[in-house]
């Protein structure tokens, strides 16, 4: 079938990527769904840090590759073998399908399925191959979504269902910002009453796991971030103490639970340097590979504090997204304030300038009419 995507033609492009236009906007064929995959119709695709570190370069992928990763949208058709999942049923994707027979599948989410990392680098789905299309060449799969697109063909390992009274936006969100910041609070972090969670970072991840905290009840949470309106916005989502990451070593602000959802390498030794004795330091942040921090192996050993890394909040998506969505329909995760802007999938490169200048929290783009403009 004939769709519309947002194809990464090259990486590294200079910005504004509004000039340099990284991302071109085109016509592709996509194949039936094969064995074990679905047809997914996109509603709402987030724009993720992860996209925006493929078009910088600090995540290395091979191009062309349709890129979106956080979305949620509709089955219209199903491939032989599935059949727990119905056309017209409601799907969060997830970034990383887990195949629930590997190494990796049997630690319980803390580290990725190894067969589906396999596919992601490849730019391949579980199954193998290419489903993508544009003038007869290939176009490559982005984490087994690619979802900046009008419909997607995914394996059914790279979908939660979920019910239809969660609004696509909110579905969307769910499969990574929320995934993986709340995650991390739940799997990892696990805060009790009379405890305080701290997250350095307030872009969609940081906002997700800063609502998460906030729905366990007798938690204080802080907020940390250098940009003064997502200070703003933390505390109308109702953290109870806000600070820029200065303020957090001149004032010695230190907790039990530091979440460090910036992805560089300063926001890293912030977190550190902010665990209070015997606490854990949770990173879920991606920074670049060459990334580099100092920290004091002393305090780690002497004040009996340990660093967790959480790769996508230490979740298994199938556990853990219908968690999420229950909160969110018991009122208690406003995952609906995480929305900063809602754009059209033309504005895909304005979207990237955004996120690279660190003034959104989650934009998300809507289909809701025939072709995505």
């Amino acid at each position: 079938m004939r769709i519309r995507g947002a194809v990464l033609e090259e990486i590294g492009r200079s910005r504004p990527y509004a000039e340099s236009r990284p991302l071109s906007v085109s016509e592709l064929e996509l194949d039936p769904p094969g064995p074990g995959e679905l047809l997914v119709r996109i509603e709402a695709a987030g724009v993720c840090h992860s996209d925006l570190s493929v078009v910088d370069g600090n995540r290395v992928r091979p191009v062309p590759m349709l890129l979106g990763h956080e979305a949620a949208g509709l089955v219209e058709q199903v491939g032989t073998g599935v059949d727990d999942v119905e056309v017209g049923r409601r799907v969060v994707m997830t970034f990383l399908p887990r195949c629930g027979g590997c190494e990796g599948c049997a630690t319980d989410g803390v580290t990725p399925c190894v067969p589906g990392s396999a596919a992601n680098n490849r730019g391949a789905l579980l199954a193998g191959g290419v489903r993508l299309r544009r003038d007869g060449a290939e176009v490559l799969h982005h984490l087994g979504v690619s979802a900046f697109a009008t419909h997607a063909v995914v394996d059914r390992h790279s979908v939660v269902p979920v019910g239809e009274d969660v609004p696509p936006e909110v579905a969307a969100i769910l499969g990574c910002a929320v995934l993986t910041g709340g995650g991390a609070v739940i799997n990892v972090g696990r805060p009790s009453a009379g405890q305080t969670v701290m997250v350095v970072g307030l872009g969609g991840v940081g906002m997700a796991a800063l609502i998460t905290a906030l729905a366990f009840d007798g938690v204080t949470v802080i907020g940390v971030d250098g940009n003064p309106d997502k200070l703003v916005t933390a505390q109308e989502l109702g953290a109870h103490a806000v600070y820029r990451p200065a303020e957090v070593v001149e004032l010695g602000i230190k907790a039990p639970i530091v979440v460090e959802a910036a992805g560089n390498a300063r926001a890293f030794e912030t977190a550190v340097t902010a665990t209070a004795p015997g606490g854990r330091t949770v990173t879920v942040g991606l920074p670049a590979p060459d990334a580099r921090a100092s920290i004091s192996p002393l305090g780690l050993v002497a004040e009996g504090r340990t660093i967790v890394g959480s790769y996508l909040g230490s979740a298994v998506p199938a556990r853990d997204i219908p968690v999420f969505a229950q909160m969110w329909r018991e009122g208690r995760l406003p995952v609906e304030a995480l929305v900063s802007s809602r754009i059209r999938l033309s504005a895909v490169n304005e979207a990237m300038d955004q996120l690279a200048d660190g003034t959104a929290i989650r934009q998300v783009i809507v289909f809701d009419d025939a072709d995505g403009r």
